[in-house]
Parts: structure tokens; C-alpha cells; sequence
């Protein structure tokens, strides 16, 4: 299974299930299995989801559980200044 931070990602900008999947082409249902994990993204629509926030990959999918995004910042953070 594929984890991911779309559903909190989404929340975070105020944007709509129909409005991600709109901006990426895809169905507004998708978006929902996505969020579930009831479905694994393509290559394709990994990228056009990073695209879309900003953000790399690994900011958004896993293959284990992701820590909460604060933490991941800050990790990032500590990495620059190291």
C-alpha cells in the first residue's frame, strides 16, 4: 500500500476533491480512493500530484507510514544547515 498526505495537503489549500482532480485530470472519485488507500497513483499522476503542490514526491508518498509533515520540514531544514 501507498501512503499518503494528500488529504491533509488538500486541506491545507483549502482545495476540493473536484478541484485536485480537475487540476490534474483525473476523476474527483480517484482523489478519494487516493486518500483512502484504495488505490495506487500512476507514475503519471505521482508526478502531476507533486507538481500541483510543490512539493517532491517523497513529501507526499510512501511506502510506510509518514511522519507528520512539521517533522519533515523541520528534518529538511536540519539537513540544509548540516
Amino acid at each position: 500500500m501507498v501512503c499518503n498526505r494528500l488529504a491533509v495537503l488538500r486541506a491545507d489549500r483549502g482545495v476540493s476533491r473536484k478541484e485536485l482532480a480537475a487540476a490534474v485530470g483525473v476523476n474527483f472519485q480517484t482523489i478519494g480512493y487516493l486518500e483512502r488507500g484504495e488505490y495506487n497513483p500512476s507514475v503519471e499522476l505521482a508526478l502531476k500530484l507533486s507538481e500541483y503542490f510543490g512539493l517532491p514526491l517523497e513529501m507526499i508518498f510512501s511506502l510506510k507510514p509518514l511522519p507528520a509533515i512539521s517533522i519533515e520540514l523541520l528534518r529538511a531544514k536540519l539537513r540544509k544547515k548540516a
